[in-house]
């Protein structure tokens, strides 16, 4: 999607598109905590534990998060202001309206109303936005720290991997005190840190990472990782929810590692961008924000009505496929919902970038 720098990277757009539908299929395959698909076991074929847990999906947003505003400011002076102004424009609108929708539902449903008000209310500090809303909070957290972050990696970048050994260390002391760290590492900016950092640095070592044989080898390396941790239990049944398990230290940091090398590959790599399988893609991407928020109101009853009224889908492979299926539908809601929600406010952007710096 273009943005108010007048700027259009597809191979993003392709990779955000891969990320909505991870955390649809994810959905989709547990709609009702374990239906139709169980949460036992891990798929034989096995980078598909990618899906069978695709909440994974989150984590390859935040790092697309982090590699696009390096990408799109690397080297510039930034009008902060206009900045925040401009990502309010992109961020609420849609935002608001599926608060609203969200607050019809349980209306509609007899539910609680004061506290759905409450999270809601809450949801600007805490991950407490229903539909998806709370990682939209953690991405406002990560706009607040980005001059930071921007500013030690143009001029300290080796520093950016010292941040991220801090927030492991601060995961670690928060997990020998209470516990778990798996809702800190999972719902906040303390764990999600680490993603954002890390899409940074994979674009300012693009030229490295994007070497094919070590995107397959890093590839491989978390496919069989993510088999492993979905085997075990992943994120409801390792063995409890919230885990005890002191993976969630480095998990978020073993994702972001990984979702940065395939970032900075696929973005040096992309060559057919005029397919119709391509733009097809690119355009899912683009309406990727408005799929991502819209899809909770969708996912859950098609998934039981296929299972009940076309076929069961108690097979993984067969239940990704109509996943599949019913993710590229979704192109229809998501272009209704940028054409008319977001388009009007996105024509109200600023340009935010001052002026190159003559470094």
């Amino acid at each position: 999607m273009r943005s108010s720098t007048g700027v259009h990277y597809l191979a993003l757009d392709h990779l955000r598109a891969l990320a909505a539908f991870m955390v649809f299929t994810w959905h989709f395959l547990h709609a009702g905590h374990g239906y139709p698909i169980p949460f036992d076991g891990a798929p034989r074929v096995f980078p598909l534990a990618l899906l069978d847990e695709g909440h994974t999906g989150v984590a390859l947003f935040m790092t697309l998060s982090g590699y696009l505003f390096a990408k799109l400011l690397d080297g510039a002076s930034v009008r902060y202001g206009w900045f925040i102004y401009n990502r309010l424009l992109r961020l609420l609108p849609i935002l608001i309206v599926t608060m609203l929708l969200y607050v019809l539902m349980i209306y509609g449903q007899g539910g609680d109303l004061k506290a759905v008000w409450r999270d809601i209310r809450r949801g600007w500090l805490y991950p407490t936005l229903p539909n998806g809303g709370w990682s939209i909070t953690v991405e406002f957290h990560f706009y607040l720290v980005l001059p930071f972050l921007l500013l030690v990696d143009r001029f300290r970048p080796a520093l950016l991997f010292a941040l991220i050994a801090l927030f492991i260390a601060i995961r670690l002391y928060l997990y020998t005190r209470y516990g778990e760290i798996q809702t800190l590492a999972y719902w906040t900016i303390i764990g999600r840190i680490d993603q954002f950092t890390l899409g940074i640095l994979a674009y300012r070592y693009r030229a490295l990472l994007s070497r094919g044989s070590l995107t397959l080898i890093a590839g491989l390396m978390f496919g069989a990782f993510y088999w492993w941790f979905d085997w075990r239990g992943g994120f409801y049944n390792l063995p409890s929810y919230p885990s005890p398990s002191r993976l969630w230290v480095v998990l978020p940091m073993i994702e972001g590692l990984a979702y940065g090398i395939l970032i900075a590959w696929y973005d040096a790599r992309l060559i057919d961008g005029r397919s119709v399988v391509s733009r097809f893609f690119g355009q899912l991407g683009a309406y990727s924000y408005s799929i991502y928020l819209l899809h909770f109101f969708v996912v859950f009853h098609a998934a039981q009505f296929i299972d009940q009224s076309v076929m069961r889908l108690s097979n993984f492979y067969v239940a990704c496929a109509w996943s599949l299926i019913v993710f590229c539908l979704m192109i229809v809601p998501g272009y209704l919902s940028f054409r008319f929600i977001e388009s009007p406010f996105l024509k109200l952007r600023k340009r935010y970038i001052a002026r190159p710096d003559p470094a």
